[in-house]
């Protein structure tokens, strides 16, 4: 299998990444008012389907089985090393389109701070990648409809990078629970 993986593979892959579950649990977290679903969120069945994707892919594998309340007997997957490592380096790779900012960056920020991984300096090299295509922008001559949204997005996204990589955004986190996830 040589594409790249979905955006619900890896948000798959993000939830095994350090802690094995069966493909209900995942399925819960991915729900859009579960704690990663509220960022991507996936249905059930493309769950499954993103879990059998990442079993063939290596970087997800049985662990145990348990028998299911009623229901069917249930796999426990758990991401494999090979698997660790992917998901680790797509962390730390910033993204390369404005449109894809809102669902991927926010995707890979919201893991990053679930699993502790450190992503500033992918964070400053987004910023990188953002301001240069906000230049781009900056020089086109057409001011079409399209262009004004990808300019104004882009605006955004300078900052928001820009309070993300600032020292008192950094300490401020460390005091502050989420109010979505409160109580879970």
């Amino acid at each position: 299998m040589s594409t790249e993986p979905l955006l619900g593979e890896w948000a798959c892959l993000g939830v095994l990444y350090d802690q094995p579950a069966h493909g209900w649990a995942v399925a819960r977290e991915l729900r859009p008012d579960g704690p990663v679903g509220r960022v991507w969120s996936l249905s059930r069945p493309l769950t499954y389907r993103s879990i059998d994707r990442l079993a063939e892919r290596r970087w997800i594998e049985p662990r145990a089985e348990e028998t299911g309340g009623g229901g069917p007997t249930r796999t426990i997957m758990a991401a494999t090393r090979a698997g660790r490592a992917r998901f680790r380096s797509w962390l730390r790779t910033p993204v390369p389109h404005l449109r894809d900012l809102r669902s991927e960056l926010l995707l890979k920020l919201v893991f990053a701070e679930r699993l502790d991984i450190d992503v500033t300096a992918m964070v400053q090299d987004q910023r990188i990648v953002v301001d240069e295509l906000a230049e781009a922008l900056d020089a086109a001559d057409d001011a079409d409809v399209v262009t004004l949204w990808r300019a104004e997005s882009a605006a955004a996204a300078q900052r928001f990078l820009a309070q993300m990589g600032s020292d008192t955004f950094r300490r401020d986190r460390r005091n502050v629970s989420d109010p979505m996830t409160q109580g879970r």
